[in-house]
């Protein structure tokens, strides 16, 4: 049997919760792949990556085809002796990503009554110091969310534009989708605190990564890329 193995980034500081939604989320994807032996893990719990071997597949639970995903992750899994690993396209690239992205917007608007095309839309992001991929990849979301809504604007945690610059003067019917693949900090903390900068009055969805569809999503990728195997 297969083994999979599920990689999020994780929480340095504090691992256990983050590792626990890691396995949680592999516990999810199990049963809609029975063959193949599905695990979590993530970079910032200690030893987490041990469960990988050279034969594994590796689905990476992040948002962009970036740094962490080409350099870091390849990296981490040969110190844990899983070099050659096979590493598939992260979850921020699944081609039925956009389409999920849209029913969650119109589904929230629906809710409220909201012309889903006269709503606005802000998309929260991790964005990077390090690498462009993460931005790029969360201005692609847009551009295909765009013709669906009056308006897109992007803000980033990590540069500019800043999340409390980019929200700030929305109007109130304005749906915020964070970019985030787990509710770590960034969604927990650090984004309601840059929207209350910015007097948002709009509502907030939870991250992508949290929906309820998430787990079939990525069973379809991990059955696709066992289909693909020699």
């Amino acid at each position: 049997m297969t083994e999979v193995l599920i990689v999020a980034h994780g929480q340095p500081g504090d691992p256990e919760p983050q590792q626990a939604a890691a396995e949680a989320l592999a516990a999810s994807v199990a049963p809609l792949v029975p063959q193949a032996r599905i695990g979590g893990a993530t970079l910032a719990m200690p030893g987490a990556l041990g469960l990988a071997t050279a034969t594994t597949l590796i689905y990476p639970m992040f948002m962009a085809t970036g740094w962490f995903t080409r350099t870091e992750l390849p990296r981490r899994l040969a110190l844990a002796g899983a070099e050659g690993a096979r590493i598939l396209a992260p979850f921020g690239a699944d081609p039925g990503l956009p389409a999920l992205c849209l029913r969650l917007i119109a589904d929230a608007a629906t809710a409220r009554n909201w012309p889903l095309a006269k709503t606005h839309l802000l998309i929260a992001a991790h964005g990077s110091g390090r690498s462009r991929a993460p931005a790029e990849a969360a201005r692609a979301m847009a551009g295909h969310l765009a013709p669906h809504v009056a308006a897109t604007t992007c803000g980033f945690i990590e540069e500019a534009p800043h999340i409390d610059v980019a929200a700030r003067d929305l109007p109130p019917r304005t749906i915020c989708l964070p970019l985030f693949a787990t509710r770590a900090d960034h969604v927990t903390d650090d984004l309601p605190r840059a929207l209350a900068a910015a007097g948002f009055q709009g509502i907030t969805l939870p991250p992508v990564g949290m929906a309820p569809a998430v787990p079939a999503l990525i069973a379809e990728s991990i059955k696709a890329a066992l289909h693909e195997r020699p």
